[in-house]
């Protein structure tokens, strides 16, 4: 008698190629998720970059204004040393020497505002990079997932991704 032959390749092929379906979308939920990480960590880098740049130039602008008060400042030191040499100081003196005090007070103003300025830009800069940290982190541990075929690893990966986030908008909402 004759056994009836029971289409075992074929179920084999269906299930494997079933497995292989599942893992596809799995995979390409990672690959999705990658996708999305590597765009914020490219948008969290750009601005970690321009605050960095903002910071340096802010804090330029701040040495010019500090070297700008010196500059003022000697030259009232010198005026005041010479009305007080002076017999009879001239008005023009005087007022001149007002003048630079003045002066030095907006420079140093201005200064100030500079190095408030530059400490605030360096402090985003900061944060947004450690932003671009998370995400590079997530990126490379949804790599391993995918390599792995854990999906353990895409949930770390995301939560990673997460605290990106985190950083992200901290960033943003900073003074």
């Amino acid at each position: 008698m004759e056994e009836a032959e029971v289409p075992l390749e074929h179920l084999q092929e269906h299930v494997r190629e079933s497995a292989e379906h599942s893992d596809a979308v799995w995979i390409s939920w990672v690959a999705l998720s990658t996708a999305i990480l590597a765009v914020l960590a490219a948008i969290a880098g750009l601005l970690s970059g321009q605050h960095a740049n903002e910071a340096m130039m802010n804090q330029i602008e701040a040495s010019d204004q500090w070297s700008y008060y010196q500059a003022k400042s000697i030259k009232g030191a010198v005026l005041d040393a010479k009305i007080a040499l002076s017999t009879t100081p001239s008005a023009q003196d005087r007022e001149k020497a007002a003048k630079y005090q003045e002066e030095e007070s907006e420079i140093k103003s201005e200064a100030e505002h500079k190095e408030v300025a530059a400490k605030s830009n360096f402090h985003k800069h900061e944060v947004f990079a450690r932003g671009v940290t998370m995400f590079q982190i997530a990126i490379a541990i949804a790599a391993i997932s995918a390599l792995t075929k854990r999906r353990r690893f895409w949930i770390v990966s995301l939560l990673f991704g997460g605290v990106g986030c985190v950083f992200l908008v901290l960033a943003a909402m900073a003074r």
